[in-house]
């Protein structure tokens, strides 16, 4: 591990100060992937900041009737929020298929957002890749690529989006409130993060200056018909191969609403926009789920290893819109 120096934000202000002097610098909470990344030598930041007590702990109703979660609240308090648990499940069952109950006591709402990928080859110093090292060139697309992508992929990278947490947001549609020396914005959920285009390196529409203070649900939570299923190598601690977050709000037997959101098959939780089109104001039948599916995925390209994730994602659409219909 490298040399680098430490200092403590004393408000939100004194961060977005510290962070915007030094370029090079980090933010750290719970640091469940920061460190991981820093004893691998993959990232290499000259100062640590630590952000771990920032009066950025609370869980609050907003003025619309949706709810605020503060960026420093563990994921293990969010999932186990009386109010999130009533009215936001889908953002529960995500969050607990996720990690071990160690990491969800530790990592933070606004780092989970944040985290990197867990491409074996980003991880790996010794092989050329284009997000540690832009221009180097991706060695799993010629590689073993049978996590990666098959949807909004480019050639520049394939990997893809490892947080369960962050499908279930992209499902809800939520905001990241965040701040910077030109103050607070927020941001839609589905335009944080970025598909990996020419600029890999870049993993969220979030400035280099700016801090993540907070995640806003709205009002409207799915809590009746509502399924986070995740398909993984192993039932234990293990990242998804492929994974899908779906509510669904029905009248008699037509499909009113339906939001739909993929993991393990893109650079960032897949928002299913064609499923969802082709499912709004449809039957609610084995046939129209199918169709739904086969829109979405008419764009997927699989790779040489990873072809599998197209039936599985199909599959998974279908049984989890059928089970909810059910």
């Amino acid at each position: 591990m490298n040399h680098f120096a430490y200092s403590r934000a004393s408000d939100v202000a004194d961060a977005v100060r510290q962070i915007a002097a030094e370029p090079g610098a980090r933010f750290i909470a719970g640091g469940t992937n920061l460190v991981d990344l820093m004893k691998e030598n993959v990232e290499r930041p000259t100062r640590l900041i630590d952000i771990s007590r920032l009066p950025l702990h609370k869980i609050e109703e907003t003025r619309d009737g949706g709810l605020r979660i503060g960026a420093l609240v563990p994921n293990t308090d969010v999932a186990y929020f009386p109010d999130v648990e009533q009215r936001y499940p889908l953002l529960s069952s995500a969050i607990l298929a996720g990690a071990s109950a160690q990491l969800r006591n530790m990592a933070s709402t606004g780092g989970n957002l944040l985290q990197r990928t867990r491409c074996l080859y980003f991880y790996d110093t010794a092989t050329p890749c284009n997000k540690r090292a832009p221009g180097s060139g991706c060695s799993a697309i010629a590689g073993h690529n049978r996590m990666h992508a098959i949807l909004g992929a480019s050639e520049q990278c394939i990997a893809t989006h490892p947080s369960d947490m962050c499908v279930a947001l992209a499902a809800l549609g939520a905001r990241v409130v965040a701040v910077g020396p030109g103050g607070e914005r927020r941001i839609p959920f589905a335009d944080f993060h970025r598909l990996p285009g020419d600029t890999p390196e870049r993993d969220a529409n979030l400035e280099p200056d700016e801090i993540i203070t907070a995640i806003e649900l709205p009002s409207q939570g799915f809590a009746e018909n509502y399924s986070y299923l995740k398909v993984r190598d192993r039932l234990s601690y293990a990242f998804a191969l492929v994974s899908v977050a779906v509510g669904l709000r029905l009248a008699g037997d037509t499909v009113a609403e339906a939001r739909i959101a993929l993991g393990g098959v893109a650079h960032k939780p897949w928002r299913a926009h064609a499923a969802e089109e082709r499912l709004r104001g449809g039957p609610a039948s084995a046939a129209c789920f199918r169709e739904a599916a086969d829109a979405e995925l008419a764009q997927a390209r699989p790779l040489r290893d990873n072809g599998y994730k197209v039936a599985l994602a199909r599959n998974l659409i279908v049984r989890t819109l059928g089970e909810l219909a059910a």
